[in-house]
């Protein structure tokens, strides 16, 4: 196949190149969108609940048992347990990236079921739970009662059974949870005075409970063998689990030897009521009571869409709440994601017309400038082909990496459009020949180019680390981009100049004219100082050495980060109390705190949990959590509103509350 065999078949190139455009605009749209690329390794929790032990007893029987059967797991980097005085236990398993989340649980779930045998039966009977978690919060939903006729528990139930099961349905977000707790218990309040006085203890009101709050399957009327001329069959049932707390008061814990003995029931020793299953956390948003709604994106999910798909399911779901039911979503980090992209976009296409213009004024023909800029297009929508096929996302790198990529991506048509044109001026030929002459000459060259510039940018794919993973796609984008690029110029590009390019002179005139002029007086001036500093050498060498020596100085006072400083829209907040702190004076201090960050024009929600650490997944009650959202963007021009400068008065402010 040589050099002339797209020229006499135009029809075979363009149908190359709308086969690219087509499978990357389907890429384009099955790609998912991130901020930046999947760079945090998979982490698998394990959870378990010792009630009443301390953090020493849970530590030495729970903990322990469970780290020893899970140390080594497959691909195991490191592992991280926290035992509370709440009785919680919590074992974060962290992997090496690209570990395979779905089997990093199963190998995870097959060591832990090697220690259940080593557990107190109480915390076996608890159950350990298993999971694949995700640290990243996606969005903060807050469901309150403005006029307060809905209570606590009530709320966080609805939420739970109508609002949060629908969220876990959504691809992406099925690693949502919610606080507080919202499982609903029957809760049991002994008096221990009455214990004492009747010799009953705790283990025994458990074990009625146990015993006689169960479901039995009893049998059935008429079931063969039966007397002949049995007709029906019925099957008998009993009473079943208890629902209502008389039910559960009604229980007999004790009976006489005798027929004139007391009975003693529960209602005898205590009451019964209807709550949460447990207390050790709250929500608020803006200082009111709520239920929280934490949506964590799923890695590999499509950030926006989820956002959106769970956006659509409240808006849904909104009518049917009760009356005096209302949601606020407090934080979106999709947002910032969302606008981010946006940006990049319009970024894009400016680049794109900057190349089209820059094209333009060089050649100064618009049939010449067709063809690069149909060349552009083509190469960079097909490069998501390539990303997508590699498992690579729609982030802030793949788009800067594209973005670069126009500028080299022009470059072999150009060279292709320049050459038919030479060939065209100078030896007299039509379009076509002249294609075939200069593709004759640049085939070897064009593929030269691509190579060479890809050996630029591809290296930085074998780095390793969270750096060779985060710009890993930035670099194989461009890469890619270059291959089509290559491919364009070699099949597209030079059937187009054939078809487009005229023989003919072209004559400068007014601005062009000018621009001639004044490039070839920056050329020739450019070639002198060339010519100068190859005969003084040294003044040469001394400016290289200043260059060098500037690039190495402002490597030392440059500030350095993993990822630029940006105001993302929203803040955090972790509230640290002192040790054995109680819940309520935790969440004294983050009411103040939330009041505080209420007054800076900035913010617009501030929504807080009490009792939970987020550093590690732990309930304390000497740890609270501020989620702060800022305002949108377009409100907040003023430099006072920014990310940072909120992020210092909330410090000043949080300041005070200490000294406080």
């Amino acid at each position: 196949m040589g050099p002339s065999f797209f020229i006499d078949r135009p029809v075979f190139a363009t149908v190359i190149s709308v086969v690219i455009v087509l499978a990357g605009g389907a890429a384009l749209f099955a790609t998912p969108i991130a901020q930046y690329p999947e760079i945090a390794p998979p982490t698998v929790k394990v959870t378990t609940r010792y009630p009443g032990a301390t953090a020493e007893v849970v530590s030495n029987t729970v903990a322990a048992p469970i780290e020893q059967q899970v140390n080594g797991v497959d691909d195991m980097i490191y592992m991280t347990s926290t035992s509370s005085s709440s009785g919680d236990m919590s074992l974060i398993v962290t992997f090496a990236p690209g570990t395979d989340p779905d089997i990093a649980q199963v190998n995870t779930q097959n060591r832990v079921s090697q220690a259940l045998a080593k557990l107190p039966q109480v915390v076996s009977d608890q159950g350990v739970t298993v999971e694949k978690v995700s640290q990243t919060f996606m969005m903060v939903v807050s469901f309150f009662s403005p006029d307060d006729s809905i209570d606590q528990v009530y709320l966080n139930n609805y939420v739970n059974l109508y609002v949060l099961d629908a969220v876990k349905r959504i691809d992406g977000a099925n690693l949502s949870t919610m606080f507080p707790t919202p499982d609903v218990a029957m809760r049991v309040w002994l008096e221990p005075d009455r214990l004492a006085q009747l010799g009953i203890t705790t283990q025994e009101v458990a074990q009625a409970i146990a015993g006689q709050n169960q479901a039995f399957g009893i049998g059935q009327i008429g079931q063969a063998p039966a007397p002949e001329g049995t007709m029906q069959n019925f099957p008998v049932t009993s009473q079943g689990m208890l629902v209502q707390p008389a039910e559960f008061e009604n229980i007999i814990l004790r009976t006489g030897d005798d027929e004139n003995a007391a009975i003693v029931r529960v209602r005898d020793v205590g009451r019964a009521e209807l709550g949460a299953q447990s207390y050790n956390i709250t929500s608020k948003v803006n200082g009111q009571t709520s239920a929280a709604l934490m949506v964590y994106q799923q890695p590999g999910a499509n950030a926006i869409d989820t956002s959106n798909r769970v956006r659509a399911l409240l808006e849904q779901v909104a009518p049917n709440f009760p009356d005096g039911l209302e949601y606020k979503i407090v934080l979106d980090t999709s947002e910032f994601t969302r606008a981010s992209i946006e940006k990049v976009v319009h970024t894009f296409f400016e680049a794109v017309v900057l190349v089209v213009a820059v094209v333009f004024l060089f050649l100064q023909s618009f049939r010449a400038t067709i063809i690069p800029t149909i060349a552009v297009p083509v190469a960079i929508i097909g490069t998501y082909i390539g990303i997508y096929s590699l498992g690579f996302s729609t982030n802030m790198l793949t788009l800067f990496g594209m973005i670069l990529a126009i500028g080299l991506v022009v470059d072999d048509a150009i060279i292709v459009v320049e050459a038919v044109e030479h060939k065209m001026a100078t030896l007299g030929h039509s379009a076509k020949e002249a294609a075939k002459e200069a593709m004759a000459e640049l085939t070897g060259a064009l593929v030269s180019i691509v190579l060479v510039l890809s050996s630029v940018f591809l290296p930085v794919a074998f780095l390793g680390g969270l750096t060779g993973t985060l710009y890993k796609q930035f670099a194989i984008t461009i890469a890619i981009a270059m291959a089509l690029s290559g491919v364009v110029a070699l099949t597209l590009s030079p059937a187009l100049a054939a078809l487009i390019l005229k023989p003919g002179s072209h004559e400068k005139k007014g601005f062009f004219l000018w621009f001639e002029n004044t490039f070839t007086k920056i050329t020739d001036g450019y070639v002198k100082g060339v010519r100068w500093l190859i005969h003084h050498k040294a003044v040469g060498l001394l400016l290289f050495g200043v260059a060098i020596f500037g690039v190495v100085h402002m490597f030392r006072i440059l500030p350095g980060s993993f990822v630029p400083d940006e105001d993302q829209g929203y803040l955090f907040a972790v509230n640290l109390m002192p040790d054995a702190a109680s819940l309520e004076r935790t969440s004294g201090a983050n009411d103040k705190a939330t009041a505080a960050m209420l007054e800076h024009p900035a913010v617009a929600n501030v929504a807080q949990i009490d009792g939970y650490s987020i550093i590690d997944s732990q309930y304390k009650t000497n740890v609270g959590l501020l989620f702060i959202p800022l305002k949108p963007f377009e409100e907040r021009k003023e430099a006072s509103d920014s990310s940072f400068a909120v992020l210092d008065a909330s410090r000043q402010s949080l300041g005070a509350i200490k000294d406080g």
